[in-house]
């Protein structure tokens, strides 16, 4: 009984550090990205959620928000390579992952790779690229390689795709395939700052650009540990009951068209982790996955084409659906 209750203090101690670790690791990486955007940490908040469970962003919002920045800065805070991709309706899926050249000297093909061979890569405005182009991320985005002439290259760890498009205009672009959509751990807005904090953006970028002041806060071997940590984090069976009924009801609801897959209900899981860590938790509450949902499961959902004649979005189908569904641990109201 000694022997396995010591064993559990220790296991106990080794996540409580773990936690700690990624907790810190998160912070320091928000301080410095927020020192670039300003008044937008619940945004920066779920971008370094993001990084630490090493998933991909869509940022849909209009021109002149910071997303340019928010990439740079990210890459910067983490001391990885920054790669900025403009899509465009010409451009082709060489383009984006490199081609093989032939050497006149050595008489072989050598591979030059593409853009998207960095590890922090800004995909921007993604929706005017073709769907053949598009489907060059697929690869990428789900298994970390690219294939060139039947040869796979790996990329370096840790690697981010952070895709934007605007949702305002629409002419010349070709919409996400589901499978690609599917694959973006996270969608969320920056939007407009606040009047004062719009005055501080003015006041900070007077005489020089604070990124270009901006120092390397955290290696990549303490962001690989939080990574791995991230994943200690407890999860009871009710919460992950929890995260599936969620999902189910993406799937049944009235206005859907096509729910969130299973890889939706992955997103929501492993995000409600780092959440709960990068709050210093080592378990997982309900709020975490109610705080997670929308940004992780409406941009999965296909919403009917009656409901959106109606005007009813994925975004407020998720609402609804958190608004109906019980709450572990909750106890019912009775009227």
């Amino acid at each position: 009984m000694e022997t396995a209750q010591e064993t559990r203090r220790l296991h106990n101690g080794t996540v409580q550090r773990q936690v700690l670790l990624v907790q810190s690791v998160a912070e320091r990486i928000v301080q410095h990205v927020g020192k670039v955007i300003i008044g937008k940490r619940n945004e920066i908040l779920l971008t370094v959620l993001g990084l630490v469970c090493k998933g991909h962003l869509l940022i849909e919002d209009i021109p002149g928000v910071g997303k340019t920045m928010l990439a740079k800065a990210l890459a910067q805070a983490i001391g990885c390579s920054f790669s900025r991709i403009q899509f465009t309706p010409d451009m082709l899926p060489s383009d984006v992952t490199g081609v093989s050249l032939f050497n006149q000297q050595t008489r072989e093909f050598e591979f030059r790779g593409g853009p998207i061979m960095a590890q922090i890569v800004l995909a921007d405005e993604i929706n005017r690229a073709t769907p053949k182009t598009q489907a060059a991320m697929l690869e990428v985005m789900e298994e970390q390689q690219v294939t060139v002439d039947g040869v796979t290259y790996y990329l370096d760890d840790p690697f981010m795709i952070l895709a934007t498009q605007n949702p305002i205009e629409y002419e010349g672009t070709f919409p996400l395939p589901e499978a690609q959509l599917d694959r973006f751990l996270l969608r969320i807005q920056l939007g407009y700052p606040k009047p004062q904090e719009e005055i501080d953006v003015l006041t900070v970028q007077q005489y020089e650009h604070p990124i270009y002041r901006l120092e390397q806060t955290v290696t990549v071997d303490e962001l690989r540990q939080a990574q791995e940590a991230v994943r200690q984090v407890y999860v009871a069976d009710e919460v992950k009951r929890y995260i599936v009924d969620l999902v189910l009801a993406t799937r049944k609801h009235a206005d859907v068209y096509l729910g969130s897959s299973p890889r939706g209900s992955l997103a929501l899981f492993r995000t409600a982790q780092a959440r709960a860590a990068m709050a210093g938790r080592e378990y997982v509450i309900p709020d975490d996955v109610k705080a997670l949902a929308e940004v992780t499961l409406a941009h999965r959902i296909i919403v009917s084409p009656v409901a959106r004649v109606k005007d009813i979005s994925s975004r407020s189908i998720v609402q609804e659906i958190m608004a109906r569904t019980p709450i572990p641990g909750a106890t019912p109201q009775v009227n």
